[in-house]
């Protein structure tokens, strides 16, 4: 039996027809796809795997100097998977290991080869320290920095403890302004409704220690906007003096964890740190679009495709 270039793997198809039906599936399901084309889904998804291999194969091995390190929760118990991104040309690289461990973290470093590997002069994540000790021992030359978007919500988490604690504390007639404003607190004020800045203000109105809470809380992604380190860490000093006298525990918890990890934040302040953070967080959303779209994946190296080639363009 002869190979012949234009065949595909399933000698019953052509790579053209698969690649035609691979792009379909960039923006719709299977299920729709298959329904479309009077096709069984199996065949569908199958083609779908060729065409993003193929995305694969063309873009090449990655050589990244910059990259952005996350996990996310593959299934219900905790089992988590790790996400690589180039940050320089903005798309995951990688997907794997089998949980979030300096042993799986390892891996990626691996994967790139020795290297590639010292090629990388920037990492950022959050403050986990299994993927710090992993960066220390495999491209001990590189920057940690830490993600603003993960700094942001270890602070959010301590406005909403203050939030519980104050419901807990009040009693009577009070205690309605507070219940269910969980997200109209840990919002910004900007992108809250007309409604959801009218009961912000009323309840901030109400309630002192929310409002000193809430204030520090906006106030604090200046730090990121400082270009030297001692003007960061200045502001840090008066931001962390406004904490006095205020009894808000939760927010002196939070302080302690920014001076353990004050480096992986001050690398900013660098101009050659200065990248774009947003672009984890928005992969992040992308990937919570992907498995809602199936309905969770069974098949992980299909979601693990889908994930690579999210950003790449179509072939």
């Amino acid at each position: 039996m002869e190979r012949l270039p234009w065949i595909a793997v399933n000698g019953r198809y052509t790579k053209r027809f698969a690649f035609f039906i691979g792009r379909k599936c960039r923006t719709m399901t299977v299920k729709d796809v298959a329904k479309e084309q009077y096709m069984d889904w199996h065949s569908v998804k199958e083609m779908d795997k060729q065409y993003m291999t193929e995305q694969l194969k063309r873009i090449g091995k990655p050589a990244p100097r910059i990259i952005g390190v996350d996990e996310i929760s593959v299934r219900k118990g905790h089992e988590y998977r790790i996400i690589v991104s180039d940050l320089e040309r903005k798309r995951p690289i990688w997907y794997g290991g089998t949980d979030r461990s300096e042993k799986s973290m390892d891996m990626l470093y691996e994967w790139l080869g020795r290297k590639k590997a010292d090629k990388i002069r920037l990492v950022v994540m959050d403050m986990w320290r299994a993927f710090e000790a992993s960066a220390h021992k495999n491209v001990p030359n590189a920057a940690i920095l830490y993600d603003k978007f993960h700094v942001l919500r270890h602070l959010q988490n301590a406005l909403d403890t203050v939030r519980k604690q104050e419901y807990a504390r009040l009693g009577g007639r009070d205690r309605k302004f507070i219940k269910g404003q969980k997200y109209t607190l840990l919002s910004r004020r900007e992108n809250l409704t007309y409604d959801g800045q009218r009961n912000l203000a009323k309840l901030l109105k109400i309630n002192k220690r929310l409002n000193v809470a809430y204030l520090l809380k906006e106030s604090f992604g200046q730090l990121w906007d400082y270009d030297a380190e001692g003007w960061a860490r200045k502001f840090f000093e008066n931001w962390k003096k406004s904490l006095k006298w205020q009894r808000l525990k939760p927010y002196e918890d939070f302080c302690e964890l920014i001076e353990r990890h004050w480096d992986g934040l001050a690398a900013y302040c660098k101009s050659e740190n200065k990248v774009s953070l947003g672009f984890v967080e928005g992969l992040n959303t992308k990937i919570r679009v992907i498995q809602r779209r199936a309905y969770g994946f069974r098949d992980e190296e299909y979601f693990r495709l889908k994930i690579l080639t999210s950003t790449l363009e179509a072939i």
